[in-house]
């Protein structure tokens, strides 16, 4: 993925960042010259990941961390701190993916991976982000959180709870000049993922699903990265409390 965004002199952190749109995103930050520091619980892809980072030529750090464990995610932080340098941009990207299932444990996970991760991980950054020169915070969040659904009630409530989050974080912060924004990503497929679990056991959904995109594809994790760049550039230096749907135009039909 080709870039224009300078990011050389800025520290990164990716929670959830091991595959998919997580990945997608570190990536693009140390190609753009950022120091990164991913976190997952999966062994294996951290692996992976820090291999490609690496390959940038920046500072990497990875961590195997529960993103649903508190002690966990203040520990990661820390150390990415440490490792780095310091923290400029936070991005909290984790997600419990209780999708379709509406059962305690579906709606335990997302609330502690994708609202409380997201919690906990800006609290124990921000004393490092004050000290930065360009602090800033991006939450992913989900077309989903925008319209009711007959499935995956839990996954949108979350995702809805990420956004308001958003938006009350950054009127928080915003007299310190900390900037907190959201991306909310419509369908994205990539090897591994629900879409691509879908397109192959479930065609009737997939096609329903793709229909109802104005562009005629699904989202790539490229294209939610290029917005994250966006957003963390000075570019985006006057935008803060904002949810930004990147869906090829999914959410105009509900």
């Amino acid at each position: 993925m080709r870039t224009t965004f300078d990011f050389s002199s800025y520290r990164v952190l990716v929670a959830g960042g091991s595959k998919g749109i997580g990945r997608s995103i570190a990536l693009a930050f140390a190609q753009a010259g950022a120091a990164v520091s991913v976190c997952a619980r999966g062994e294996q892809a951290l692996a992976e990941v820090d291999g490609a980072l690496s390959a940038h030529g920046g500072t990497v750090h990875t961590e195997s961390c529960d993103l649903g464990d508190a002690q966990a995610v203040q520990g990661w932080i820390e150390n990415a701190a440490q490792t780095l340098g310091g923290i400029d941009v936070l991005v909290n990207n984790a997600s419990g993916y209780g999708f379709d299932d509406d059962d305690d444990a579906s709606w335990e996970a997302d609330f502690r991976i994708d609202l409380m991760a997201a919690v906990r991980a800006s609290r124990h950054a921000l004393p490092f982000l004050r000290k930065s020169e360009h602090p800033c915070i991006l939450h992913t969040s989900s077309i989903a959180a925008m319209n009711p659904r007959p499935k995956g009630a839990c996954y949108a409530a979350l995702k809805a709870a990420v956004s308001h989050y958003t938006t009350s974080q950054a009127k928080a912060l915003a007299p310190e000049r900390i900037r907190v924004n959201a991306i909310a990503p419509g369908s994205i497929e990539f090897p591994g993922g629900l879409w691509d679990d879908v397109r192959r056991n479930d065609p009737e959904r997939y096609a329903a699903t793709l229909a109802r995109i104005p562009f005629g594809a699904y989202g790539r994790p490229e294209d939610i990265a290029q917005a994250a760049l966006f957003l963390a550039s000075p570019m985006a230096a006057w935008i803060t409390g904002q949810i930004l749907a990147v869906d090829g135009g999914q959410s105009l039909n509900g």
